[in-house]
């Protein structure tokens, strides 16, 4: 399908909007807790930040945004540690956990979220095709969740869908009934 014809334009707003309606839902969840949030994020390229400062008052609970497109900003803005990055690969679990905690660590926020992956349309390997990626999510006090998925589509559907997951799985890990380290 073309990027620019009419039904593209319109499949990419109908993603959009739903990125959005799960940072206005996790939006209202950290206030509600009293929570702050960072992201860090790779092949999102930030998306992920601007759908939660999209929303008016997300100051009260969006602290900040980390952007670490290669190794070198991984290393250098979240600790990642090389060891794991040469050993792991920057799209792995191992990696995704990492960011997190260094988002949780480097910030003042409670939970944080992290995205690592291969949006293409380059940069797949045989063991991770485009549209692999992975996912971190980390709050203070506990272990780092974390998951892989494959999406399809085009580089701008898998960078959607990818950000739409992250989003979910900060709801979830705000919803699993856990008493907060703030309480």
């Amino acid at each position: 399908m073309n990027p620019d014809s009419p039904n593209a334009l319109l499949e990419a707003a109908h993603r959009w909007s739903d990125v959005v309606q799960a940072a206005v839902a996790l939006g209202r969840a950290l206030e509600a807790r009293g929570w702050m949030i960072a992201t860090a994020e790779s092949c999102t390229g930030g998306s992920i930040a601007r759908a939660l400062t999209e929303i008016g008052g997300s100051s009260a609970w969006f602290e900040r945004g980390f952007v670490t497109y290669t190794d070198a900003s991984k290393l250098d803005l979240l600790e990642v540690p090389a060891e794991v990055l040469a050993s792991c690969g920057a799209v792995s679990e191992a990696v995704a956990a990492r960011m997190a905690e260094g988002a949780l660590k480097r910030s003042r926020a409670q939970l944080a979220l992290s995205v690592t992956g291969i949006a293409g349309p380059g940069g797949a390997t045989p063991d991770k095709p485009v549209g692999t990626v992975c996912f971190g999510w980390a709050s203070i006090g506990e272990a780092p969740r974390t998951a892989t998925m494959h999406f399809a589509g085009d580089r701008a559907a898998v960078r959607d869908a990818s950000a739409l997951h992250a989003l979910r799985g900060a709801l979830e890990r705000l919803a699993d009934g856990r008493p907060t380290p703030l309480s």
